[in-house]
């Protein structure tokens, strides 16, 4: 018996709606099986809730019950409506099937601006914002009017892929279309500015009728990012105290951030009590915020404070507090640390190796760092380049040439950090022809040298003492317009001031606009290594008329300079001014060097009599024995000598200069038994002598040489014009000593 016709319909709007209630409630399967229950009774389904209902619902269960439901629409033609197929590419695309959604929109008869917005949203929630960005411009082409989701996804796309001509042509479109006054279009538009230009974000902020916390969050943060830390400061005072908005967590983690940058400890306890007040504390983000606050201002006992009140501790937090302890230089705290971090079962990651490889840099241990880099290879880490520079960096700073550069090698992914780290390395182990090469090699991969790269690249120069190979380091400062910068520009003036051309370091020098204490301090110290004393005590009267006023660094030169041209009054006069007139606090190196100026003038027991009385200070500083020993040993005096020997091989055992000052000390008065003791001393303690070398350059490139060294394939010719030139050096002597006769 049929059922009469409304009740029939009635049955059927039973089923759509048992349908429909079970995709809304997450009942897929049966959705699904209501569907296949009406299909089979010949019924054939075109309500396109109903069928949205079903796609929705097999999607859900897996991607072959979604093709099936899919193929089922296409048999019946069906997906000849644009909202099913809109529906059914929406299925694929949150799968991450998007070849299967590609499919479906270009078979599309009909393309709506539901289906533009599925397909480019497909490709944006899946990562691939190019993609997304290309459907975007193409839909455009095709008067596409996107909704605000889209607008807000493309401008943030626009943003992580650095499209910021696509981001203004958007900017336009949006000022056009009417769209600009939407807040969350706005907050969007203003974050791709503050990763370009903070003026443009700060002209768009200015002109926002409405402001929420995102978008001053959006200005602290991006203030920060540009290291104008107390600017997104003063903005987050004007956010709270002005427009009377809530700051979020993530406002706090930026503006905690900009606190960390000024160094503020006053500030930043304030805000810790303010993110406690408004109960920010439990964040893990706030939380790692406040420990990398305090590590910065140098309290690591608060940041350890706050750590320990974290009641869920990951590997972040972990790191964070291994990062404060290591920037403090707390190294054995910092290896308990890791030890606790163990014990809690916490699996270390690439920022805990580099951490711990920071501290075995710091105690120079060979032994901890190979087996960091064994734990490395173990956990196939050896793909992070910011793990792979650290180790290069350790095992350069423990002189292992050998290995750095064989990491340097393996690395896929050189960075500028990966070169600069090499650079410095080599000038560090004493190869700054081997740094030169490096540099050269670099340039020729193409990688473009930054700031820090240039500074090693002079440092090389000035170590190899070549005036050519300075002159061609200052003409590449000068191509890559980095001698502008002050850190370089000074760096220019110390780099010829050790090649002795202290007339190029002044002209460079005086040419520097708005110079700083670095800058004369590095012109101070070059006239004095150069035996300008007085000059470089001009310079420091020259510092005072510019209202500048010389620190630490700027004593120690001028002391030093005084000191070797036996400038003695003049070194006694500006030590007095420089703790009177200039109040710089004498440290131990200055006390060294005073030690040093009365030993060369004579007076050692006036030097002696200093050192014990400054205790502290230079009883333990072996500078100030060792220039007492060595004034002991030109004025042969055995008496102060022997008790300076004595002091200065206990503090420096393993350092072969002392030995050989002990040892003269005794020849010069003709005591040849303890002489003898002496070297027979540091050959026990197993100290190899390390011989002085001359070096000279030929054909642009430096030869080193050693006394009784014939290891040069030239060296019979050097040897034959080293006596040609003191043959001629003694017929011009005889000859001047007979004209001064005959003057007579």
């Amino acid at each position: 018996m049929r059922l009469p016709v409304n009740a029939a319909i009635s049955q059927l709007n039973s089923h759509f709606l048992r349908i429909k209630r079970s995709a809304a409630e997450g009942r897929w399967q049966e959705a699904i099986f209501a569907y296949v229950e009406i299909t089979r009774t010949g019924i054939r389904v075109t309500d396109p809730a109903v069928l949205h209902s079903v796609v929705k619902s097999s999607s859900k269960l897996s991607v072959a019950h979604g093709r099936c439901i899919h193929a089922s629409l296409v048999k019946q033609g069906l997906d000849a409506l644009s909202s099913t197929s809109n529906c059914v590419m929406d299925s694929y695309a949150k799968c991450g099937d998007m070849n299967s959604a590609m499919n479906v929109f270009l078979h599309m008869r009909v393309k709506d601006c539901v289906s533009w917005n599925v397909i480019i949203l497909g490709f944006f929630y899946h990562g691939c914002l190019e993609d997304g960005l290309w459907w975007f411009v193409k839909a455009r082409v095709n008067d596409f009017d996107p909704n605000v989701s889209t607008l807000v996804l493309v401008i943030r796309a626009c943003k992580d892929v650095r499209a910021y001509r696509l981001g203004a042509e958007v900017h336009g479109y949006l000022v056009r279309s009417g769209i600009m006054d939407v807040l969350p279009v706005q907050n969007s538009l203003l974050s791709m500015y503050a990763d370009l230009d903070m003026d443009c974000a700060r002209n768009l902020f200015d002109r926002m009728p409405v402001r929420d916390v995102i978008s001053w969050s959006v200005m602290v943060a991006g203030y920060v990012h540009v290291d104008e830390s107390e600017i997104g400061m003063e903005m987050f005072v004007e956010m709270v105290c002005g427009d009377n908005v809530d700051p979020d967590a993530m406002t706090m983690v930026s503006v905690l951030k900009a606190c960390g940058g000024l160094g503020n400890l006053g500030v930043g306890r304030m805000l810790h009590g303010y993110a406690v007040k408004r109960r920010f504390e439990e964040d893990p983000f706030v939380e790692n915020s406040l420990i990398d606050l305090y590590s910065k201002c140098e309290d690591q006992a608060s940041g350890w404070r706050v750590f320990k009140d974290v009641r869920l501790k990951n590997i972040v937090m972990w790191n964070c507090m291994l990062s404060c302890l290591v920037h403090n230089e707390k190294f054995s705290e910092a290896l308990s640390t890791f030890r606790s971090m163990q014990d809690e079962g916490i699996e270390y990651d690439e920022v805990t190796l580099v951490n711990m490889l920071n501290i075995c840099k710091f105690y120079c241990d060979l032994s901890w760092i190979k087996s960091i880099h064994s734990r490395a290879l173990r956990k196939r880490h050896e793909a992070n380049t910011i793990l792979l520079n650290s180790l290069t960096d350790a095992y350069m700073n423990c002189g292992r040439l050998g290995l750095a550069q064989a990491i340097f090698d393996c690395t896929g992914q050189r960075n500028v950090v990966s070169w600069g780290i090499m650079i410095s390395g080599l000038i560090l182990n004493g190869e700054p022809e081997e740094a030169l090469k490096l540099y050269g090699r670099m340039v020729w991969e193409l990688q473009e040298p930054n700031a820090v790269i240039i500074l090693c690249l002079l440092e090389a120069c000035s170590l190899c003492a070549d005036l050519t190979k300075s002159k061609a380091g200052h003409a590449i400062a000068l191509r890559r317009f980095m001698n502008k910068e002050i850190a370089v520009s000074t760096a220019i003036v110390d780099m010829y001031c050790k090649c002795s051309d202290t007339k190029s370091a002044i002209k460079i020098f005086n040419k520097i606009s708005g110079r700083n204490v670095i800058t004369w301090s590095a012109m101070v110290a070059g006239y004095g290594i150069n035996g300008l004393a007085r000059e470089g005590l001009a310079l420091v009267a020259a510092m005072k008329r510019e209202n500048m006023k010389p620190n630490d660094v700027t004593a120690l030169s001028v002391l030093s300079a005084c000191s070797h041209q036996g400038l003695i009054d003049e070194g006694l006069s500006f030590f007095k001014s420089m703790v009177e007139e200039y109040g710089i606090q004498p440290g131990k190196e200055h006390y060294a060097i005073l030690v040093d100026m009365l030993g060369r003038s004579g007076n050692l027991e006036m030097a002696l009599d200093l050192i014990k009385s400054v205790p502290g200070t230079l009883e333990d500083s072996p500078s100030a024995w060792g220039s007492l020993l060595r004034a002991c040993r030109n004025f042969r005096n055995t008496e102060v000598g022997e008790d300076a020997a004595s002091r200065v091989l206990e503090l420096q055992p393993t350092h072969s200069a002392n030995y050989m000052l002990a040892s003269g000390m005794y020849a010069a008065n003709g005591m040849w038994d303890l002489a003898t003791r002496v070297r027979r001393l540091a050959k026990e303690e197993g100290v190899k002598v390390v011989a002085g070398y001359s070096m000279v350059s030929v054909n642009n490139e430096s030869w080193r040489f050693v006394a009784g060294d014939e290891s040069h394939p030239m060296a019979d010719e050097i040897k034959s014009a080293i006596k040609q030139l003191h043959s001629s050096m003694e017929k011009k002597i005889t000859d001047d000593d007979a004209v001064n006769i005959l003057d007579c």
